[in-house]
């Protein structure tokens, strides 16, 4: 049995002290470069208030400080004091503007307006609706337009008034939403799409925290994030807190699998952020295929910061990730701020230990206490 301490041997300000007392520091770029895993994917999971918020923007302040690129999902609006640490500024979608989840790459675009329409009316696309939107697509000829969404919209808005339900109009009023209903101002308004730079973008969803446009707003945001590390020279972070959006939208899941085998020829690391390993459960049934999917994308994933567990959570991470019951018995004991930490075949129990500037931006219950006059 490893006395769960193996170190990583990795050079770089530490996240906290293993288990015998040696400084732990682990960049899924530098464990890769080095062959301690084999794809730079990170999963962070734990009760609310163990340490997970803490870790990753400990993590994302030490990438940003050695060039690189990271960019954040928040929908809970919990980023805001690391935006400011580095001098970024948090962006609300459809308050501050809105963003291009488009790329250049027509068959990429293609996909992802796929995955768009099906994921906002909640089932798959039928063959005519396929039709539709080929057909549709190929009416933006030339170059693509600044607002292909409007653009796809207006050549289909004729059907819309038509009281009669075929495909066209179908897909018409999906667009619709995006350009003038419950999804306006978020990927299509007035002006130029937002351009995001610096080190950090913050896209914070809190609007859409609560909404029923928030798997889809989700979607978005991280395909219009993922140009923005693509774009860049430097390695890239992209930070997906409530994972579980994602994971519970099998359109979406879909076209997240496909990005997340990608990440090592993009130079990307996904970060997922859960409560619970369960959240998977709301992927689908018990032995669906859009279960077994998201469990699979989990399963890939080889660094992975554990923190305390309830008994039954606990069962399911070990199952899925072939722990051992020792370490079982430790994700239900882990004191706050401690967790087991997968990196490949290598295993460490690793207390979490912010440093004075970390202290500025990792105090999520702050605010909560501000308000209690604490």
């Amino acid at each position: 049995m490893p006395a769960h301490d193996a170190g990583t041997s990795l050079e770089g300000r530490s996240l906290g002290r293993a288990l015998r007392g040696s400084s732990f520091v682990l960049d899924p770029f530098d464990a890769y470069r080095t062959g301690l895993v084999s794809n730079p994917n990170v999963i962070v999971a734990g009760s609310i208030g163990a340490g997970k918020s803490t870790v990753v923007k400990m993590m994302l302040d030490r990438a940003l400080e050695r060039g690189r690129r990271v960019v954040v999902i928040d929908p809970k609006g919990e980023y805001g004091e690391l935006a400011r640490r580095h001098g970024a500024t948090v962006i609300a979608l459809g308050r501050d503007g809105w963003c291009d989840p488009f790329s250049d790459d027509d068959l990429e675009s293609r996909d992802l307006l796929r995955v768009l329409i099906a994921s906002a009316q909640g089932a798959p696309l039928n063959p005519d609706q396929h039709f539709v939107i080929d057909e549709a697509w190929r009416s933006l000829s030339g170059s693509r337009p600044l607002r292909v969404l409007r653009a796809l919209y207006q050549h289909l808005e004729v059907h819309v008034t038509t009281l009669i339900p075929t495909p066209e109009r179908a897909v018409a009023l999906v667009l619709y939403r995006f350009v003038h209903g419950d999804l306006a101002g978020l990927f299509d308004g007035p002006g130029d799409p937002l351009t995001f730079t610096g080190g950090l973008v913050v896209l914070d969803l809190s609007a859409q925290w609560a909404s029923g446009s928030f798997s889809v707003a989700v979607l978005s945001a991280v395909a219009a994030a993922q140009q923005v590390v693509a774009n860049s020279e430097a390695l890239g972070y992209l930070v997906l807190d409530e994972a579980w959006a994602l994971l519970a939208d099998a359109h979406a899941l879909r076209w997240l699998q496909g990005s997340w085998k990608l990440a090592r020829a993009r130079g990307l690391s996904h970060v997922l952020v859960l409560h619970r390993w369960s959240d998977v459960a709301s992927a689908g049934d018990a032995g669906s295929a859009q279960r077994e999917r998201a469990q699979g994308l989990l399963r890939e994933c080889e660094t992975v910061w554990l923190f305390r567990q309830p008994p039954d959570e606990a069962r399911e991470i070990t199952r899925a990730l072939g722990l051992r019951d020792l370490e079982e018995r430790y994700l239900v004991a882990l004191p706050k701020g401690t967790a087991l930490v997968r990196y490949g075949v290598h295993r460490s129990i690793v207390r979490v230990q912010p440093d004075r500037t970390d202290d500025s931006f990792v105090d999520t219950d702050g605010a909560m206490r501000a308000r209690r006059g604490e």
